[in-house]
């Protein structure tokens, strides 16, 4: 099976149930912006390394699935320009305000990645982080960014899908066993199959990586959310946290690759 066939089917994977989702009284698919504002110093990492020494001081960055502008505002001191393209207006919201808090030039792309590529200009170094186990047609989404980088493409991921530490109470709320895949080595997998110089480096993370910290009100509530469970259930969610069963390291990985040089 090809790679990126392997990744679309081990994505698929991660559905959830017919008859649990229908009974969800939310959606469990939410990224909610308190989790991504960058409220300090955004710590080092190879990701950010890989990208500070691609790129020229003052230069510029397209920052895909940005979010709060992790990946770009962990670049302080050498970013000059600063593209954000995220789907959800509060997330560009969010990285516009940091961006002119920081003196920076900025400018927001409101949309989904590739289908917004188009607007989107030719730029020193392309940072796309926590973004990829939402894509299920890789290949294309990684080729775009390859065409807008003029030196690099650097992404972060976790090595195991993101929501793999909620397994255990899956297990325990509805008796679900969870996936395995894909993993950061099939994404590094798709990349090379499509004719990308990929390169793959593994690093830990503390649980808050860095993000803006949720209360524990709040990490009940949007755990809840995710199990698609009903508000009453939410004080036994937040036992459950309280436990520290989903507070261990996260293994980290970056990706990426240098770019053709392009005029």
């Amino acid at each position: 099976m090809k790679a990126a066939t392997r990744w679309r089917a081990d994505l698929a994977g991660w559905g959830i149930p017919d008859d649990i989702l229908a009974a969800a009284p939310e959606s469990p698919w939410i990224h909610p912006p308190e989790m991504f504002a960058v409220t300090d110093t955004v710590p080092d990492s190879p990701s950010h390394r890989l990208a500070a020494s691609a790129l020229p001081i003052g230069g510029s960055v397209l920052d895909v699935g940005c979010g709060g502008g992790r990946a770009t505002f962990g670049l302080l001191g050498r970013v000059g320009t600063a593209i954000g393209v995220d789907e959800q207006s509060p997330m560009l919201e969010l990285f516009a305000d940091k961006a002119t808090e920081l003196g920076l030039s900025h400018r927001e792309i409101l949309g989904e990645w590739p289908k917004v590529a188009e607007a989107a200009p030719l730029v020193d170094v392309a940072v796309c982080h926590h973004v990829v186990y939402n894509v299920a047609d890789l290949a294309p989404f990684l080729l775009a960014l390859d065409e807008h980088a003029r030196s690099r493409v650097i992404l972060e991921l976790p090595a195991c899908h993101p929501l793999t530490h909620l397994a255990p109470l899956w297990r325990k709320f509805w008796d679900l066993e969870r996936p395995v895949g894909p993993t950061a080595a099939d994404c590094l997998a798709v990349a090379r199959e499509a004719g990308l110089p990929a390169e793959l480096e593994l690093w830990q993370e503390a649980p808050a990586g860095g993000r803006a910290q949720l209360t524990p009100a709040q990490s009940a509530h949007f755990t809840r959310v995710r199990l698609c469970l009903p508000p009453d259930r939410e004080a036994e969610v937040a036992a459950e946290l309280a436990l520290g069963i989903t507070d261990e390291l996260r293994q980290m990985a970056t990706i990426w690759w240098d770019t053709a040089t392009r005029a």
